[in-house]
């Protein structure tokens, strides 16, 4: 994954009211922090940070050009705060991050392929802690469930890990679970009342 260069401006105005006529600006207020740097509060612009989420996922990298500062800044969002009923971003933690630095990150895992006939995929977890170096941060990973038969699981181990990436949990770690689909004979008809002895769910 390449890094996006984007501009910012330092934040001069705080708390509640100073974050809204940010993001009334088309801003979106962050704080820009890591390896020992003091922290500080900058507005990236939205439209712009939108797009390259959008496009790059959560562990996009960015190359932060600060405004009137000397020299570029890389960073990865750490945590993102959005609007849940407008989906905008109300404020973005940025991880400063070093060319050449291992860092630890999670992944989307995606499952390909098809299981065994009558069967049902229960996702444990979407996401897979992996540590990669910064600039070569994957954008989602793979683990194929192709014929798998219930009572298989898929664990960390299974994913697919480009070179370079390697897990931060254990290879155990289960990230979904093939089960035997209920069949339609085995579902009591609606209104039909269970068999003496047993329960209904």
């Amino acid at each position: 994954m390449s890094e996006v260069k984007i501009s910012a401006e330092p934040r001069t105005e705080f708390g509640k009211g100073g974050a809204r006529r940010t993001r009334r600006a088309g801003l979106v207020p962050a704080v820009l922090y890591g390896h020992g740097e003091k922290p500080q509060h900058i507005a990236l612009p939205a439209r712009e940070f939108a797009a390259a989420i959008r496009h790059g996922g959560i562990n996009q990298i960015f190359t932060i050009d600060i405004a009137g500062n000397s020299g570029a800044t890389l960073a990865l969002p750490k945590a993102i705060q959005r609007d849940p009923i407008r989906d905008t971003f109300e404020h973005v933690d940025l991880l400063i991050v070093k060319r050449g630095e291992k860092i630890q990150v999670d992944v989307q895992v995606t499952l390909t392929g098809e299981a065994a006939k009558n069967t049902l995929i229960v996702h444990e977890s979407n996401t897979v802690a992996v540590i990669a170096e910064a600039l070569h941060l994957p954008s989602e990973l793979e683990a194929s469930i192709e014929g798998l038969e219930a009572g298989s699981h898929i664990t960390a181990g299974d994913v697919k890990l480009p070179k370079g990436v390697e897990l931060a949990v254990d290879a155990e770690t289960v990230l979904a679970v093939i089960n035997a689909a209920q069949s339609n004979e085995e579902a009591p008809a609606e209104g039909e009342t269970p068999a003496e002895g047993e329960s209904a769910e």
